[in-house]
């Protein structure tokens, strides 16, 4: 055999060995059991909790080859800052995130929930939401996460250690603010308000030594927070929704098996289903029982709700460019004016 024979017969056992090389690698990538580990602020137990428990477990039954979903509630995971970031090391797969950690990935998203007092009701939201989804889904894809559902935590109310029902009430109360929104901290000190930066973790022990006076919160995480013990004065103002979203990275994605992204897709509409339909019952159904224990629910009169609007114009001018890009704001301004007009 001359030496181009053997040269030839060489490189066929070299491609042959390579490629099963290729065979085994695939295979032993496939086998390997994907995991996805979630992180929420929402707290265990919750109905936020149990969509996506059962979520998981139609992923995982679709997944197969010993799936794992974990989810961490309760923020054990950290901050929702420091949950982007674990998200962005790979250290999480995915999180149900409100729009104080969403907007850490995708800035548009503030406009959902840092316009007070511009969303009347849920079915304004719905239609602001619906239109906008399509491009703010496209901008979290290009960032590097799908998002698999969202969801709304009920309205957003003033909580206080006192009656306070009118604007100027509030001045001089040492305001909870979120960490991480420092456009919205500078705007309340412009306005003569005392914002005071925390983490939600540490909420409750700044409102039982009195660092804390006045702390802005949906009804279903002030009755999980307990912290309305210590505030026991509610003010009924439906200041600005509680807009949330579950993500899931790219990357997690696509290493699902193909009918892993069909269950999925199929359990997070359900999921944001359910949470549609009980936003109104988890308002209502947390301050009934916070009444039952103490708590105070002031309503606004019409002079009272007309106050607030009138305090906020100026400010909305303010908000536009700073803490909400301007196209978003307007956007968001324009189809509000379209609804209104069709649904008088």
């Amino acid at each position: 055999m001359n030496n181009s024979h053997y040269t030839f017969i060489r490189r066929c056992i070299n491609a042959a060995g390579f490629l099963t090389l290729l065979f085994v690698c695939a295979n032993a990538t496939a086998a390997r059991p994907l995991t996805i580990k979630l992180a929420t602020v929402a707290p265990k137990g919750s109905v936020y909790h149990r969509v996506l428990q059962e979520m998981g477990e139609k992923w995982r039954a679709a997944q197969g080859g010993n799936a794992r979903f974990i989810i961490y509630t309760d923020g054990i995971q950290g901050t929702e800052a420091e949950t982007v970031r674990r998200l962005r090391i790979g250290q999480l797969q995915a999180s149900m995130l409100t729009t104080v950690g969403l907007m850490e990935i995708e800035p548009t998203v503030v406009a959902m929930q840092f316009m007070p007092m511009t969303y009347r009701n849920f079915a304004e939201l719905d239609h602001v939401l619906t239109s906008m989804r399509p491009k703010m889904e496209s901008d979290f894809a290009n960032k590097g996460y799908r998002v698999l559902l969202w969801g709304m935590g009920g309205w957003v109310q003033f909580f206080s250690d006192r009656p306070r029902v009118m604007p100027e009430e509030f001045l001089g109360a040492k305001i909870f603010t979120w960490a991480g929104t420092k456009d919205q901290e500078n705007i309340m000190k412009s306005m003569g308000y005392r914002p005071i930066v925390l983490d939600m973790s540490d909420i409750l022990p700044a409102v039982q030594t009195g660092m804390v006076d006045v702390i802005p919160a949906a009804p279903v995480w002030a009755l999980a927070g307990q912290f309305y013990r210590n505030t026991p004065h509610m003010l009924r103002v439906n200041w600005v929704p509680i807009v949330g979203a579950t993500v899931l990275s790219n990357t997690t994605w696509d290493a699902m098996h193909p009918r892993a992204r069909v269950a999925l897709t199929e359990a997070a509409a359900q999921a944001e289903a359910t949470l549609r339909e009980h936003r109104t019952r988890l308002d209502e159904g947390a301050i009934e029982a916070m009444q039952k224990r103490g708590l105070t629910v002031h309503e606004p009169t019409a002079e009272v709700e007309q106050a607030w609007r009138r305090m906020m114009e100026p400010v909305m001018a303010r908000i536009r460019g700073t803490l909400v890009p301007a196209e978003t704001f307007d956007t968001v301004q324009s189809l509000l004016a379209e609804y209104r007009v069709n649904h008088q």
